[in-house]
């Protein structure tokens, strides 16, 4: 059986496919252990602490990342890892688990940078003036 999931995170967007096997995990064809920097590579395992490692031994889990920075690809992927295990398992358990520890292991992060407006810098922020 194959489960395909999605995970979203700013403008990243994780791909993600589950089927049985013997525990790889690769983030766009390249094994998650060679993941760098850490951090990334510690938020997507995350899903795997909370479950258990055995699962990760009966489950190949492949997700192709694209769009955003590391930290927001290793969330996106993180979200899709954790829903991509809960749909192929079935296992409402791990779902409780998984939502009790973070809603965001299950649901997308929506928040968008707001866009650049004339008459300033940034999005809110003005150009200073002076009259005197």
């Amino acid at each position: 059986m194959v489960t395909n999931t999605s995970g979203k995170k700013k403008t990243a967007v994780a791909r993600a496919t589950v089927r049985e096997g013997e525990g790889r995990v690769r983030i766009n064809s390249q094994p998650v252990e060679l993941v760098e920097p850490e951090q990334a590579r510690l938020k997507m395992l995350e899903p795997f602490r909370i479950a258990g490692e055995d699962l990760r031994d009966g489950v190949d889990i492949d997700i192709d990342v694209e769009g955003g920075g590391f930290s927001g690809q290793a969330d996106a992927a993180r979200t899709a890892i954790a829903r991509g295990l809960v749909q192929h398992l079935g296992d409402a358990e791990l779902r409780d688990a998984y939502m009790s520890f973070d809603r965001t292991l299950l649901v997308n992060d929506v928040r968008q940078s707001e866009p650049k407006k004339w008459g300033g810098p940034g999005a809110r922020a003005r150009y200073q003036k002076s009259y005197r």
